[in-house]
């Protein structure tokens, strides 16, 4: 069926991007970071700092199960591209003019990329507690039980994104 001609002038002023079929799936890592057992069981701050760490741990799951698949590079990408908009977006929301929206997005996707490289080596054998507690409690130890929620609940986040297919992942048929 052939476009209307508004939908084609539409699609020729603003070319769909490829990024925003990752949408779905970053508004559900972003659901899953907000959900209130991480605060409130789980000892993570409830603030701006608290809740993007939770996001960027939850984040960087996915990041990892993509990474392990070289056709999945590109949307790798376009899921940390859609990461990128929306820290703008938020930055943009409290106030912030260019230049300093800029350097604070510039600071969180070098965040990004540090937590990302060390939950690669939690996850792969190395000790995810002290990970935890320097990128979630900000090196302020919680209690045994706060920890044993985090840690278990990101586990096995992290096991479920293992078990399943990337096509399914891109998708957003991720049920946590």
């Amino acid at each position: 069926m052939p476009l209307s001609p508004r939908k084609f002038f539409s699609n020729l002023l603003n070319p769909p991007q490829p990024k925003n079929a990752l949408i779905p799936l970053y508004q559900k890592i972003v659901e899953q970071g907000r959900n209130p057992h991480w605060y409130t069981k789980g000892g993570v701050k409830d603030t701006q700092d608290g809740r993007f760490d939770m996001i960027v741990a939850i984040l960087s799951i996915i990041l990892l199960r993509l990474e392990k698949d070289d056709n999945m590079i590109e949307n790798s990408v376009y899921l940390t591209e859609v990461f990128v908009d929306d820290m703008d977006g938020q930055m943009r929301e409290l106030g912030m003019g260019d230049v300093v929206v800029g350097k604070h997005v510039g600071k969180m996707v070098g965040a990004l990329g540090g937590r990302l490289d060390a939950y690669r080596k939690a996850y792969n054998g190395g000790n995810l507690d002290s990970i935890l507690i320097r990128n979630l409690y900000r090196d302020e130890p919680p209690s045994y039980e706060e920890l044993h929620v985090v840690r278990n609940g990101l586990i096995a986040i992290y096991e479920q994104i293992q078990a399943i297919g990337c096509a399914k992942i891109i998708n957003a048929e991720v049920n946590w």
